[in-house]
Formats: structure tokens, sequence, C-alpha cells
């Protein structure tokens, strides 16, 4: 069963937030040229660090930190032309290099499924690091304090208006594509979600699935009426008859409403959610509408634990999550990232059998009483 995220915020327990209420608001390689990113080998060491979560926190009293490893997998499915992309970057620090400030550890995770063309999905990954971390709105310190969580907030929502408006403005971009947008941050303990479409990322705590956040689809009663408040309709299922999403970044030729009106029922500002990462929380699960189409929250977090149990590969987990909706009969491209918070030491075994044996004076008495 999944667990829904907490709203109300406890420093003295591990939360979820809900910041962003609805009135506010593959096959790919893991490296990309334009990004500057690279794939490491070597996972972000976890342990224990000084830096509080929140204010109010003793900074002498030593709190947890994940060790983070990820691995992605992608697959075009049933359709005809991969319209996803995905980021993974264990080591954001390395990325940004001197641009900014970071703490340890710093992580970015993103997956844009892409359609009317794969055109936007691309633009948007490779411009990503610019478009989120170039930003003087970014916070320029390595201290994980309320204050800090508030400013990467807003320029978590920033960037995802800046890339919005950069697909209008990129003249090679078709009016007609778009594509939905899940990143994911991690500074410190510290675990934030942004989402724009029906992309999900799912925390495992315990075992349980903690979802990250909402799919923005009409069946979501509350963006169904945010929807029909701004003036858009749905038909059989599609808002004005079109996209089965009512949150992403492009699909300009929709946006620019007629008759001068000031708001337009798809957007793409992004619902965001944190929470302070714990021993309890093993990984996140990051994955297109592919995947959450034949599978529930639950299951994919089922699947992935099972999987690093037996292997403790993030990545092979990604690609066995992806082979189990292909099996499932997914019609869409899959796409899938599963970020690791623990080490190998911490993953829980699987459940061994016991074998006995018998001594030879064991087994002959057994053999006489079951001969009578």
């Amino acid at each position: 069963m999944v667990a829904e995220a907490e709203v109300v915020f406890q420093q003295s327990l591990p939360v979820v937030l809900d910041i962003d209420g609805v009135s506010s608001a593959v096959i790919s390689p893991l490296s990309s040229p334009k990004l500057g990113i690279r794939r490491s080998t070597a996972s972000v060491p976890g342990g224990l660090s000084t830096s509080p979560v929140e204010d109010g926190c003793d900074s002498s009293v030593p709190v947890y930190v994940p060790a983070i490893r990820s691995g992605s997998y992608a697959d075009i499915g049933p359709k005809r032309f991969m319209e996803d992309e995905h980021i993974c970057v264990d080591d954001l620090s390395s990325q940004v290099g001197c641009l900014s400030e970071l703490p340890n550890p710093s992580a970015f995770y993103a997956v844009f499924d892409g359609h009317g063309g794969s055109e936007a999905a691309t633009y948007v990954k490779q411009n990503a690091i610019r478009l989120f971390f170039e930003d003087d709105k970014f916070p320029q310190t390595s201290e994980v304090n309320s204050v800090y969580v508030e400013e990467v907030k807003s320029s978590l929502r920033n960037a995802f208006l800046q890339a919005d408006l950069a697909l209008a403005e990129e003249g090679s971009i078709s009016s007609s594509s778009g594509t939905t947008a899940l990143a994911a941050l991690i500074f410190g303990r510290l675990l934030m979600v942004a989402n724009a479409g029906d992309c999900r990322a799912v925390l495992c705590r315990k075992g349980r699935a903690i979802e990250m956040s909402h799919d923005h689809r009409p069946i979501n009663l509350l963006e169904r009426r945010r929807v029909e408040e701004s003036g858009g309709v749905f038909e059989d299922g599609y808002l004005n008859g079109e996209l089965s999403v009512t949150r992403a970044l492009g699909d300009w030729d929709m946006k620019r409403t007629p008759h001068g009106s000031s708001k337009s029922p798809l957007i793409s500002e992004p619902e965001i959610k944190q929470t302070a990462l714990t021993e309890e929380d093993e990984f996140l699960v990051m994955g297109c509408d592919g995947i959450w189409d034949v599978l529930t929250s639950q299951e994919a977090v089922s699947i992935v634990k099972r999987g690093l149990n037996r292997h403790d590969d993030p990545a092979r987990c990604a690609r066995e999550l992806v082979m189990e909706a292909l099996r499932l009969n997914s019609f869409d491209n899959l796409t899938a990232v599963v970020v690791s918070f623990v080490t190998g030491e911490r993953v829980v075994p699987l459940e061994k059998k016991r074998c006995f044996s018998l001594t030879p004076e064991a087994f002959r008495s057994l053999r006489s009483l079951l001969d009578g």
C-alpha cells in the first residue's frame, strides 16, 4: 500500500513536504558532451555530517547523510520513436565546478518524457546544467538550513519556468513539441523533487513506497479543477482534446491563449516536495509514465528492493524494472532511474534457506522409526 506524503512539518520526524499547492503554482547514454556530465563509477561517500537540514538543529550533533549511487535504463518499447531523455549526476559539485558552492553530498537526477517529437526533451536535457544551476538565484552556500531550502525551492521553480520560455524562443523547436519534467536534487540529507507532468518519483522508506510527486493528469481532481477554472476542457480524457497531461514544458501552440486570456490551462510550474533523508530511506525510483501505466508505486519499489538484495546494482535494478513493464505490455517508451542511499553492507539480504544434515546414527534411527 502506498503511503501518501505527509503535509505537516515536524523536525523530530522524517517527513515529506508538499511545497506547492495546485493553486500555486532513452535509449540514451548517461553522459552528454553538451552537458559535460560524466557517469562516475565511484559512489558519493555516506556517513555523518554536522550540517543541519533545518534551523534549530544542534550543529555539534552529527547527522546521517546518504551514500549515493545510481543507475538507469531506457527502452524504446513498442513505439517507433524514442522521446524520453534522462540525467544522472551522482556528484553535482564536480559538474558545476566553481559556479556554485554546494553541500556534500550533492546530486541531480531528471527524467524528461517528450511528446510531439523528441526536440523539447532533448533541448532541456542538453541545457539542464545551465538552466538549473547557472542561475544567479541559486544559493551559494554549503550549509543546508531552512533558508537554503527555500532558496533552492525558488531556484528550482524558476528553472522550470526558464526552460519553458527557452523552448518558446528556440526557433529550431516546433511549438507543438513539449516534454514533462521530473527533477530530483539531493543536498546533504535533503531530498527535493520537482514535477510537471506524469513522470513519477517514489521513495522507498523501510520497504514502503512514499510518492514524492503527483501525476498531473485529468484524473487528478485538483488538477482537473485548476484546468477548468482556467478555461480548459477535457475531451475523451485529453486536455483540450490533445494532451494527456496538464503540466508540461513547451507545447507553446497550446499555451498561447486566444483573445488575450491571461491564463493557460497548460502550465509549466512544478509541484515540489521535500524530505529529510534518514537511515530508514533506502532508494528513490524515478520513471516515465510508461512504467506507472502498468506498475503501482509499491510494486516498483518491491522489484527494486529485491534486485538490490540480490546484486546491489542500481543499474540492473533499473533494467529489471523496465523489463517488467515491457512484460506487462506497456505501450510507451520506458525510462527508469534508481538512486540508492545505502551501501551494500546495509542492504537487507534475502532470507536464506537452511539445510540440515543427519549423522549416520541419526539417519539409521530415523529409518528404523519410519520402517516401523
